[in-house]
């Protein structure tokens, strides 16, 4: 029986050093899938560079759609931000991902299941939990299974006559709709600054002089329109990208806590992500009682870690996703966002489920707020605590 294997291939150096190990050592017929949710590659090119490495099939998947309403959109519902900085780009496309593979190994009938994670990262996590979830096929893994590193991929690449692009020569890319992640090269330095060209999607310089504003529409939960404009999941995301970018907003930089343990310095381009996140969180402390917006914070960081942790599959996910998801019903409004040279702030809000009433905050004449009735109102709120602070200063006399 002839042995078969199934790599995720996006084309870059990894998965392409990933199919020469899987043909000369493994000795495995490969077939290969590329899963678009984003990535902006040119999907010809990436089937082309996949016969030239002699795969046996190669199979290009369209999910943008798929990966915005049935991924993203629930990571705005959730404000999922891990650490509070990452929107989870990467984590989000994996578990996708992996069941596209599935679906393909099926077909396929192959028998083994491969991909081009290294040991050190979190995807080995994020597919390897979700392929195991719906297959009982080995996992082959080159990079890891090899301990390998980037100066020796590259060797190989050369010697094997793998093309590398230029950029995948400076850092390691992986981006898509969500989301542009870079890591290697000089931003391995925790205190160099990163170059200007590591970036893509964020204007670094010659910012307009000029504020941007930008309005987004939200129906229960679910971002339906910026400025105006009605348009489909991933237009919507697209459209965002571009205006937040050119504004200079969406960059991210910080020391993430991996999965496996070690931290790591991470630069992400993310200004879809940076301003439909901020958004949300702001309309939902409009129309959600101040019980809510304590105790939803605290659901929201467990799904954010659950997402980055591979752990999709997970029951308690599915738990989650039911809270969050009953707490949308409300979340139905537009918000104003100001975006002026990288910096990024809300300016206003509206809804018809908005808990803010003007009539009884305002300071003016007419208002609907007593407040004669706040003065017991004070007496208890603070009587434990006004007393908890005699006794301790009769102890401390008494000492």
């Amino acid at each position: 029986m002839t042995k078969k294997s199934i790599l995720a291939f996006s084309g870059g150096l990894d998965t392409s050093v990933v199919v020469k190990y899987l043909q000369e050592e493994h000795e495995m017929d490969v077939i290969t899938v590329t899963v678009d949710v984003g990535q902006g590659d040119d999907q010809k090119k990436i089937t082309a560079k996949a016969k030239k490495l002699g795969v046996k099939k190669h199979y290009n998947i369209d999910a943008k759609k798929e990966f915005v309403t049935d991924y993203v959109f629930p990571s705005i519902k959730a404000n999922a931000l891990y650490q509070k900085k990452y929107c989870l780009a990467t984590a989000l496309a994996r578990p996708l991902i992996a069941e596209k593979i599935l679906y393909i190994a099926k077909k396929e009938k192959v028998t083994s299941l491969a991909h081009g994670c290294t040991g050190k990262g979190n995807d080995q996590v994020r597919f390897d939990v979700t392929l195991r979830s719906g297959s009982d096929l080995p996992i082959i893994a080159p990079i890891r299974d090899k301990n390998l590193d980037r100066v020796t991929e590259l060797k190989f690449a050369q010697e094997q006559g793998i093309d590398i692009d230029t950029v995948a020569k400076k850092y390691s890319i992986d981006q898509n709709l969500w989301g542009r992640a870079i890591e290697g090269g000089v931003l391995e330095d925790s205190y160099a600054e990163p170059p200007d060209d590591a970036f893509i999607w964020v204007r670094t310089k010659n910012l307009p002089d000029k504020p941007t504003y930008m309005e987004i529409k939200f129906d229960q939960g679910v971002p339906v329109a910026v400025d105006g404009k009605m348009l489909d999941p991933v237009k919507l995301v697209e459209y965002i990208n571009k205006k937040a970018g050119a504004a200079g907003v969406g960059i991210v930089d910080h020391i993430e806590d991996r999965i496996v343990g070690i931290k790591s310095r991470e630069v992400y381009e993310t200004p879809a992500a940076t301003c439909l996140i901020e958004a949300h969180t702001d309309l939902e402390k409009m129309v959600h009682t101040k019980h809510q917006n304590k105790f939803k914070p605290m659901v929201d960081d467990q799904w954010a870690y659950m997402a980055y942790s591979g752990l999709w599959q997970d029951p308690l996910k599915q738990n989650l996703d039911a809270f969050i998801e009953s707490s949308q019903g409300v979340v139905s409004g537009v918000v104003k966002l100001k975006l002026y040279k990288g910096s990024l702030r809300v300016v206003g809000r509206k809804s018809r489920h908005s808990l803010y009433s003007r009539e009884a905050a305002t300071y003016g004449t007419g208002s609907t707020f007593d407040q004669r009735l706040a003065k017991g109102f004070v007496e208890l709120w603070g009587i434990q605590s006004t007393e908890a602070n005699k006794l301790q200063k009769k102890r401390s006399t008494k000492t």
